[in-house]
């Protein structure tokens, strides 16, 4: 996993931009209403997003529109996945564990 994109939503506005993005594409100016930047800031975490290839702008007219790519967060879900089977598994192993204390305990008042 590249720590580029780690590196690029690590800042809160960034990953607010991702988190607007979901919902499909928009313009600058359209991202820095929503969140209350000026302009020239949120052109710069946009850049910040595009160097990192978790963005890509599409040009219509005198318009910029930015909208997330896919491949960037697919390739962070396939990392994120064997740490989630990790913890599944620590989860699971520490269900059984209690559950086996729980029988004990019920057996140990029931004698």
């Amino acid at each position: 996993m590249d720590t580029t994109t780690f590196s690029a939503l690590s800042e809160p506005n960034r990953l607010r931009i991702v988190e607007l993005l979901q919902a499909g594409p928009l313009t600058v100016g359209e991202i820095a209403e929503r969140l209350s930047l000026r302009q020239p800031q949120a052109s710069k975490h946009l850049r910040v997003l595009l160097e990192a290839g978790l963005v890509e702008v599409q040009a219509d007219a005198n318009r910029r529109h930015y909208k997330l790519r896919e491949q960037p967060f697919r390739a962070m879900d396939k990392w994120l996945d064997d740490y989630r089977r990790l913890w599944e598994e620590r989860f699971d192993n520490l269900e059984i564990y209690l559950q086996k204390l729980q029988a004990k305990n019920e057996d140990d008042t029931t004698n």
